[in-house]
């Protein structure tokens, strides 16, 4: 069998791509469709390559059952594009720098996250970085909508059983 390739992208791999890649793993572990899946993570700028996200996130993460520790920042590379499936960015900014740098016959990878969610009324994962404990609460929850929406259309699809 063929896995699902798919790639959360935001700009620096520590805070939402990795909370993202997360919480889809954890989602279809419990759905017992693991096997289906290979879920990676990665950034449009190199600012911290090599590093274990955010601590804040891994706490709100944790606290949900969901564990981030084990992922290291990376930067999206070129042959991405040719690996994954599904290219799922967090925002408008990091849309843009993937698709300039993406091949055109890859383009059609590339989609928001949270087109998956679009009970959610926003395409955009606000960056919790620079703020509270609450902007990671929020990332989680529309990672958790999105991850479910997501499977959801992949099933639809009939991609998976």
């Amino acid at each position: 069998m063929r896995k699902i390739k798919i790639l959360f992208v935001c700009m620096g791999n520590i805070c939402r791509s990795p909370t993202a890649e997360g919480v889809f793993t954890t989602l279809v572990a419990k759905k017992n469709l693991t096997e289906y899946f290979e879920v990676d993570s990665a950034g449009t700028h190199a600012y911290h390559d090599g590093e274990a996200p955010d601590l804040r996130a891994q706490k709100a993460a944790r606290e949900r059952g969901v564990e981030l520790k084990h992922i290291r920042a990376r930067r999206v590379v070129i042959a991405d594009f040719e690996a994954f499936d599904h290219i799922l960015v967090m925002d408008d900014e990091n849309y843009e720098v993937v698709d300039q740098v993406c091949p055109p016959e890859h383009k059609h990878k590339i989609r928001h996250f949270l087109a998956y969610a679009p009970h959610l009324n926003t395409r955009e994962v606000p960056d919790p970085y620079y703020g509270g404990s609450y902007g990671f609460e929020r990332v989680l929850d529309m990672a958790e909508a999105a991850s479910e929406g997501f499977l959801e259309a992949l099933q639809q699809a009939g991609d998976i059983e």
